[in-house]
Protein backbone atom coordinates (compact mmCIF):
# COMPACT_ATOMS: atom_id res chain seq x y z
CA UNK A 1 0.00 0.00 0.00
CA UNK A 2 3.07 2.44 0.84
CA UNK A 3 4.50 1.84 -2.47
CA UNK A 4 0.88 2.61 -4.48
CA UNK A 5 0.85 5.54 -2.48
CA UNK A 6 4.27 6.75 -3.48
CA UNK A 7 3.92 5.73 -7.07
CA UNK A 8 0.63 8.05 -6.90
CA UNK A 9 2.44 11.34 -5.74
CA UNK A 10 4.99 10.89 -8.06
CA UNK A 11 3.03 10.72 -10.56
CA UNK A 12 0.83 13.93 -9.19
CA UNK A 13 3.81 15.64 -8.67
CA UNK A 14 5.13 15.02 -12.04
CA UNK A 15 1.68 16.30 -14.04
CA UNK A 16 2.37 19.53 -12.04
CA UNK A 17 5.50 20.01 -13.39
CA UNK A 18 4.50 18.87 -16.64
CA UNK A 19 1.84 20.82 -16.64
CA UNK A 20 3.68 23.90 -15.55
CA UNK A 21 5.98 23.37 -18.79
CA UNK A 22 3.10 22.80 -21.33
CA UNK A 23 1.45 25.91 -19.51
CA UNK A 24 4.63 28.09 -19.96
CA UNK A 25 4.57 28.81 -16.42
CA UNK A 26 8.11 27.98 -15.84
CA UNK A 27 9.05 29.86 -18.49
CA UNK A 28 7.11 33.07 -17.61
CA UNK A 29 9.08 32.85 -14.04
CA UNK A 30 12.39 32.59 -15.72
CA UNK A 31 11.02 35.88 -17.47
CA UNK A 32 11.05 34.23 -21.11
CA UNK A 33 7.80 36.01 -21.96
CA UNK A 34 8.37 34.71 -26.12
CA UNK A 35 8.65 31.45 -25.10
CA UNK A 36 5.49 31.36 -22.03
CA UNK A 37 3.49 32.90 -24.85
CA UNK A 38 3.51 29.80 -27.54
CA UNK A 39 3.74 27.23 -24.49
CA UNK A 40 0.33 28.81 -23.61
CA UNK A 41 -0.97 29.31 -27.14
CA UNK A 42 -0.07 25.46 -27.87
CA UNK A 43 -1.63 24.14 -24.16
CA UNK A 44 -5.23 26.45 -25.45
CA UNK A 45 -5.20 24.87 -28.76
CA UNK A 46 -5.19 20.98 -27.41
CA UNK A 47 -7.30 22.44 -24.22
CA UNK A 48 -9.02 25.71 -24.49
CA UNK A 49 -10.49 25.35 -20.58
CA UNK A 50 -7.45 25.39 -19.30
CA UNK A 51 -7.39 27.61 -16.77
CA UNK A 52 -3.55 28.47 -15.96
CA UNK A 53 -2.70 28.37 -19.39
CA UNK A 54 -5.45 31.35 -19.87
CA UNK A 55 -4.02 33.21 -16.97
CA UNK A 56 -0.20 32.71 -18.23
CA UNK A 57 -1.03 33.37 -22.13
CA UNK A 58 -2.98 36.73 -20.43
CA UNK A 59 0.20 38.13 -18.39
CA UNK A 60 3.21 36.59 -20.63
CA UNK A 61 1.43 38.41 -23.86
CA UNK A 62 1.72 41.92 -22.08
CA UNK A 63 5.00 41.31 -20.73
CA UNK A 64 6.55 40.02 -24.14
CA UNK A 65 4.85 43.26 -25.77
CA UNK A 66 6.06 45.53 -22.85
CA UNK A 67 9.58 43.77 -23.27
CA UNK A 68 9.39 44.09 -27.08
CA UNK A 69 8.74 47.54 -27.35
CA UNK A 70 11.21 48.72 -24.43
CA UNK A 71 14.00 47.48 -26.57
CA UNK A 72 12.28 49.30 -29.79
CA UNK A 73 13.03 52.65 -27.72
CA UNK A 74 16.04 52.07 -26.20
CA UNK A 75 17.44 51.05 -29.76
CA UNK A 76 16.25 54.15 -31.70
CA UNK A 77 18.09 56.11 -28.98
CA UNK A 78 21.35 54.02 -29.86
CA UNK A 79 24.00 55.33 -32.03
CA UNK A 80 24.71 51.91 -33.24
CA UNK A 81 24.86 51.63 -37.38
CA UNK A 82 22.72 49.15 -37.32
CA UNK A 83 20.72 49.65 -34.30
CA UNK A 84 17.26 49.53 -37.38
CA UNK A 85 18.25 45.40 -37.39
CA UNK A 86 17.76 44.96 -33.75
CA UNK A 87 14.37 46.72 -33.95
CA UNK A 88 13.02 45.03 -36.87
CA UNK A 89 13.51 42.02 -35.07
CA UNK A 90 11.95 43.29 -32.21
CA UNK A 91 9.02 43.95 -34.18
CA UNK A 92 9.10 40.71 -36.07
CA UNK A 93 8.95 38.99 -32.38
CA UNK A 94 5.90 40.92 -31.16
CA UNK A 95 4.16 40.25 -35.07
CA UNK A 96 4.68 36.13 -34.46
CA UNK A 97 3.28 36.32 -31.40
CA UNK A 98 0.19 38.27 -32.80
CA UNK A 99 0.12 35.42 -35.42
CA UNK A 100 0.22 32.60 -33.03
CA UNK A 101 -2.29 34.12 -30.91
CA UNK A 102 -4.54 34.29 -33.86
CA UNK A 103 -4.08 30.74 -34.99
CA UNK A 104 -5.84 29.54 -31.64
CA UNK A 105 -9.55 30.67 -30.47
CA UNK A 106 -9.15 29.96 -27.00
CA UNK A 107 -6.52 32.83 -27.39
CA UNK A 108 -8.62 35.60 -29.07
CA UNK A 109 -10.92 35.24 -26.07
CA UNK A 110 -8.07 36.50 -23.65
CA UNK A 111 -6.37 38.44 -26.10
CA UNK A 112 -8.69 40.15 -28.35
CA UNK A 113 -6.83 41.85 -30.99
CA UNK A 114 -2.96 40.95 -30.51
CA UNK A 115 -1.32 43.96 -32.07
CA UNK A 116 0.72 43.91 -35.09
CA UNK A 117 3.29 46.47 -36.59
CA UNK A 118 3.53 46.12 -40.54
CA UNK A 119 4.26 49.67 -41.32
CA UNK A 120 7.15 49.94 -38.87
CA UNK A 121 8.69 46.13 -39.91
CA UNK A 122 8.94 47.64 -42.86
CA UNK A 123 10.04 51.36 -42.09
CA UNK A 124 12.81 48.88 -40.16
CA UNK A 125 13.87 46.69 -42.76
CA UNK A 126 14.15 49.37 -45.44
CA UNK A 127 16.05 51.63 -42.80
CA UNK A 128 18.47 48.71 -41.70
CA UNK A 129 19.03 48.04 -45.75
CA UNK A 130 19.93 51.55 -45.83
CA UNK A 131 22.64 51.37 -43.20
CA UNK A 132 24.16 48.06 -44.36
CA UNK A 133 24.18 49.91 -47.94
CA UNK A 134 26.12 52.97 -46.62
CA UNK A 135 28.58 51.26 -45.01
CA UNK A 136 29.68 48.89 -47.65
CA UNK A 137 29.92 52.25 -50.07
CA UNK A 138 31.97 53.35 -46.65
CA UNK A 139 34.40 50.16 -46.61
CA UNK A 140 34.17 50.25 -51.32
CA UNK A 141 35.83 53.89 -51.12
CA UNK A 142 39.04 52.69 -48.77
CA UNK A 143 40.03 51.10 -52.13
CA UNK A 144 41.96 47.59 -50.98
CA UNK A 145 41.35 44.30 -50.72
CA UNK A 146 39.94 43.37 -47.63
CA UNK A 147 37.78 46.29 -47.53
CA UNK A 148 36.08 45.73 -50.62
CA UNK A 149 35.44 42.42 -48.79
CA UNK A 150 33.79 43.82 -46.06
CA UNK A 151 31.69 45.77 -48.54
CA UNK A 152 31.00 42.77 -50.64
CA UNK A 153 29.25 41.46 -47.39
CA UNK A 154 27.70 44.74 -46.41
CA UNK A 155 26.25 45.24 -49.77
CA UNK A 156 24.83 41.30 -49.49
CA UNK A 157 23.04 42.01 -46.36
CA UNK A 158 21.20 44.99 -47.80
CA UNK A 159 20.09 43.02 -50.69
CA UNK A 160 18.75 40.08 -48.39
CA UNK A 161 16.89 43.10 -46.93
CA UNK A 162 16.01 44.90 -49.81
CA UNK A 163 16.17 43.24 -52.90
CA UNK A 164 15.71 45.87 -55.03
CA UNK A 165 17.11 48.86 -52.99
CA UNK A 166 19.40 51.64 -55.19
CA UNK A 167 21.79 49.50 -57.41
CA UNK A 168 23.07 47.46 -54.60
CA UNK A 169 23.43 44.42 -56.95
CA UNK A 170 25.87 46.27 -59.20
CA UNK A 171 27.87 47.51 -56.31
CA UNK A 172 28.00 44.09 -54.71
CA UNK A 173 29.27 43.11 -58.09
CA UNK A 174 31.91 45.58 -58.15
CA UNK A 175 33.11 44.83 -54.05
CA UNK A 176 32.98 41.43 -55.27
CA UNK A 177 35.81 42.12 -58.16
CA UNK A 178 37.68 44.59 -56.40
CA UNK A 179 37.87 41.62 -53.70
CA UNK A 180 39.50 38.89 -55.70
CA UNK A 181 42.56 37.51 -56.57
CA UNK A 182 43.10 36.56 -59.69
CA UNK A 183 45.92 33.94 -59.57
CA UNK A 184 47.44 32.40 -62.82
CA UNK A 185 49.03 29.20 -62.96
CA UNK A 186 52.03 28.46 -64.93
CA UNK A 187 52.33 25.58 -66.38
CA UNK A 188 55.21 22.88 -65.59
CA UNK A 189 57.46 22.50 -68.46
CA UNK A 190 59.40 19.42 -69.09
CA UNK A 191 61.99 19.39 -71.36
CA UNK A 192 62.70 15.44 -71.18
CA UNK A 193 60.78 13.57 -74.01
CA UNK A 194 59.96 10.28 -71.74
CA UNK A 195 58.52 11.72 -69.54
CA UNK A 196 56.03 14.74 -71.31
CA UNK A 197 53.37 12.51 -71.06
CA UNK A 198 53.49 12.15 -67.41
CA UNK A 199 54.06 15.89 -66.95
CA UNK A 200 51.36 16.51 -68.94
CA UNK A 201 48.75 14.42 -66.75
CA UNK A 202 50.20 15.82 -63.61
CA UNK A 203 49.21 19.06 -65.02
CA UNK A 204 45.90 17.92 -66.12
CA UNK A 205 45.50 17.05 -62.61
CA UNK A 206 46.59 20.57 -61.93
CA UNK A 207 44.21 22.07 -63.95
CA UNK A 208 41.26 20.05 -62.91
CA UNK A 209 41.71 21.27 -58.84
CA UNK A 210 42.13 25.09 -59.86
CA UNK A 211 38.75 24.82 -61.79
CA UNK A 212 36.98 23.64 -59.37
CA UNK A 213 38.54 25.38 -56.54
CA UNK A 214 35.48 26.64 -54.54
CA UNK A 215 36.49 27.49 -50.61
CA UNK A 216 37.15 31.07 -51.00
CA UNK A 217 34.97 32.70 -53.62
CA UNK A 218 37.39 35.41 -53.33
CA UNK A 219 40.31 33.52 -54.91
CA UNK A 220 39.79 32.38 -58.91
CA UNK A 221 42.58 30.58 -60.65
CA UNK A 222 43.10 30.87 -64.28
CA UNK A 223 45.90 28.53 -65.95
CA UNK A 224 48.06 30.44 -68.21
CA UNK A 225 46.83 29.58 -71.80
CA UNK A 226 43.04 31.04 -70.19
CA UNK A 227 44.37 34.07 -68.98
CA UNK A 228 45.93 35.08 -72.01
CA UNK A 229 42.75 34.29 -73.72
CA UNK A 230 40.93 36.51 -71.63
CA UNK A 231 43.09 39.06 -71.02
CA UNK A 232 43.48 38.58 -67.07
CA UNK A 233 45.74 40.61 -65.33
CA UNK A 234 46.33 38.55 -62.71
CA UNK A 235 47.55 39.80 -59.05
CA UNK A 236 49.73 36.81 -58.68
CA UNK A 237 51.42 33.85 -60.40
CA UNK A 238 51.96 30.61 -59.17
CA UNK A 239 54.36 28.81 -60.68
CA UNK A 240 55.44 25.15 -60.36
CA UNK A 241 58.95 23.08 -61.24
CA UNK A 242 60.66 20.54 -60.49
CA UNK A 243 63.98 20.94 -59.51
CA UNK A 244 65.53 18.07 -60.40
CA UNK A 245 63.83 14.31 -60.83
CA UNK A 246 65.65 10.83 -60.97
CA UNK A 247 63.76 7.94 -62.75
CA UNK A 248 64.74 4.44 -62.57
CA UNK A 249 67.95 4.38 -60.31
CA UNK A 250 67.96 0.21 -59.72
CA UNK A 251 69.78 -1.33 -56.67
CA UNK A 252 69.44 -5.46 -56.82
CA UNK A 253 70.71 -7.38 -53.64
CA UNK A 254 71.19 -10.81 -53.72
CA UNK A 255 71.43 -12.78 -50.35
CA UNK A 256 72.24 -16.34 -50.01
CA UNK A 257 71.58 -18.50 -47.33
CA UNK A 258 72.45 -22.24 -46.69
CA UNK A 259 69.59 -24.50 -45.70
CA UNK A 260 68.89 -28.06 -44.36
CA UNK A 261 66.29 -29.97 -43.10
CA UNK A 262 67.09 -33.34 -41.01
CA UNK A 263 64.73 -36.58 -41.13
CA UNK A 264 63.92 -36.64 -44.44
CA UNK A 265 63.31 -39.46 -46.41
CA UNK A 266 66.97 -40.30 -48.95
CA UNK A 267 66.03 -43.98 -49.74
CA UNK A 268 64.95 -47.55 -48.37
CA UNK A 269 66.68 -50.52 -47.00
CA UNK A 270 66.45 -54.06 -49.06
CA UNK A 271 63.74 -55.07 -46.89
CA UNK A 272 62.02 -51.59 -47.71
CA UNK A 273 62.40 -49.15 -44.50
CA UNK A 274 62.32 -46.12 -44.93
CA UNK A 275 66.24 -44.76 -44.69
CA UNK A 276 66.19 -40.51 -43.09
CA UNK A 277 68.82 -38.00 -43.74
CA UNK A 278 69.71 -34.83 -43.85
CA UNK A 279 69.29 -32.59 -47.30
CA UNK A 280 70.72 -29.88 -47.97
CA UNK A 281 70.48 -26.58 -50.63
CA UNK A 282 71.50 -22.92 -51.24
CA UNK A 283 69.15 -20.63 -51.34
CA UNK A 284 69.83 -17.33 -53.63
CA UNK A 285 66.92 -14.67 -52.51
CA UNK A 286 67.30 -11.64 -55.06
CA UNK A 287 65.23 -8.24 -54.57
CA UNK A 288 65.45 -5.49 -57.17
CA UNK A 289 64.07 -2.17 -56.01
CA UNK A 290 64.29 0.55 -58.65
CA UNK A 291 63.76 4.20 -57.16
CA UNK A 292 62.29 7.06 -58.66
CA UNK A 293 62.09 10.65 -56.91
CA UNK A 294 61.66 14.61 -57.46
CA UNK A 295 61.07 17.71 -55.97
CA UNK A 296 58.88 19.88 -56.92
CA UNK A 297 59.18 24.26 -56.38
CA UNK A 298 56.13 26.07 -55.12
CA UNK A 299 56.26 29.88 -55.72
CA UNK A 300 53.70 32.85 -55.54
CA UNK A 301 54.76 36.19 -57.06
CA UNK A 302 52.98 39.01 -56.74
CA UNK A 303 52.47 40.12 -60.00
CA UNK A 304 53.25 44.00 -59.59
CA UNK A 305 55.44 44.49 -57.40
CA UNK A 306 57.81 40.61 -58.30
CA UNK A 307 58.00 40.06 -54.83
CA UNK A 308 57.86 36.09 -53.95
CA UNK A 309 54.73 35.50 -51.38
CA UNK A 310 55.58 32.15 -50.51
CA UNK A 311 57.80 29.32 -51.77
CA UNK A 312 57.95 25.49 -51.03
CA UNK A 313 59.41 22.77 -51.92
CA UNK A 314 57.63 19.17 -51.93
CA UNK A 315 59.51 16.02 -52.50
CA UNK A 316 58.01 12.69 -53.62
CA UNK A 317 59.10 9.18 -54.05
CA UNK A 318 57.68 5.71 -55.49
CA UNK A 319 59.70 2.57 -55.20
CA UNK A 320 58.96 -0.37 -57.30
CA UNK A 321 60.09 -3.81 -55.86
CA UNK A 322 59.96 -7.23 -57.10
CA UNK A 323 61.68 -10.35 -55.91
CA UNK A 324 62.59 -13.90 -56.58
CA UNK A 325 64.81 -17.17 -56.14
CA UNK A 326 66.91 -19.44 -57.16
CA UNK A 327 68.52 -23.03 -55.43
CA UNK A 328 71.38 -25.35 -55.90
CA UNK A 329 70.98 -29.22 -54.21
CA UNK A 330 67.47 -31.02 -53.14
CA UNK A 331 64.65 -28.91 -52.67
CA UNK A 332 63.17 -31.01 -49.78
CA UNK A 333 65.37 -28.33 -47.73
CA UNK A 334 63.24 -25.65 -49.12
CA UNK A 335 60.22 -24.86 -47.23
CA UNK A 336 56.56 -23.86 -49.44
CA UNK A 337 57.47 -20.09 -49.09
CA UNK A 338 60.94 -20.22 -50.57
CA UNK A 339 59.98 -22.95 -52.88
CA UNK A 340 57.23 -20.76 -54.81
CA UNK A 341 59.84 -18.02 -54.66
CA UNK A 342 61.95 -20.02 -56.85
CA UNK A 343 59.19 -20.20 -59.55
CA UNK A 344 58.75 -17.12 -59.64
CA UNK A 345 61.27 -14.93 -62.65
CA UNK A 346 61.92 -12.03 -62.61
CA UNK A 347 59.74 -9.47 -64.44
CA UNK A 348 60.24 -6.02 -66.36
CA UNK A 349 59.90 -2.80 -63.83
CA UNK A 350 57.19 0.27 -65.48
CA UNK A 351 58.46 2.33 -68.48
CA UNK A 352 59.87 5.58 -67.36
CA UNK A 353 57.16 7.53 -67.57
CA UNK A 354 54.73 5.29 -65.15
CA UNK A 355 57.60 5.85 -62.87
CA UNK A 356 57.84 9.13 -63.25
CA UNK A 357 54.11 9.75 -62.54
CA UNK A 358 53.79 7.33 -59.73
CA UNK A 359 56.67 9.76 -57.83
CA UNK A 360 54.48 12.80 -58.15
CA UNK A 361 50.79 11.13 -56.70
CA UNK A 362 52.06 12.18 -53.26
CA UNK A 363 53.83 15.81 -54.80
CA UNK A 364 50.51 16.62 -56.20
CA UNK A 365 48.84 15.63 -52.51
CA UNK A 366 51.06 17.72 -50.68
CA UNK A 367 50.67 20.37 -53.62
CA UNK A 368 46.89 20.74 -53.61
CA UNK A 369 46.41 20.76 -49.41
CA UNK A 370 49.06 23.69 -49.30
CA UNK A 371 47.49 25.75 -52.04
CA UNK A 372 44.32 25.46 -50.28
CA UNK A 373 45.56 25.83 -46.91
CA UNK A 374 47.08 29.50 -48.30
CA UNK A 375 44.10 30.58 -50.01
CA UNK A 376 40.78 29.10 -48.17
CA UNK A 377 41.14 32.05 -46.17
CA UNK A 378 43.39 34.23 -48.29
Amino acid sequence: MKNISRLRYFIYLSLIILGGCTTGKNALQKGDYDTSVAKAVGRLQNSPKNSEATQVLKTAYQLALQDHLRKIDEAKLSNDLFRWESIMYDYQKINQLADEINTCPACLVVVSSPVKYIKELADSRYNAAVARYNSGITYLGENNRQSAKKAYYEFEKAQNLQSNYKDVKTKMDAAFWAAVTRVVVQPIIINRGPYQLSGDYFQQQINEFISHYSRNKFVIFYAEDQATNEKIVPDQVLSLNFDDFIVGQTYVKERVEKLKRDSVIIGETRDKKAVYGTVKATLSIFEKNISSSGLLDMTITDWQSRKIIKQQKFPGTYVWKDSWASYQGDDRALNNNQLAMTRRKEILPPPPDVLFLEFTKPIYSQLVDNISYFYNTY
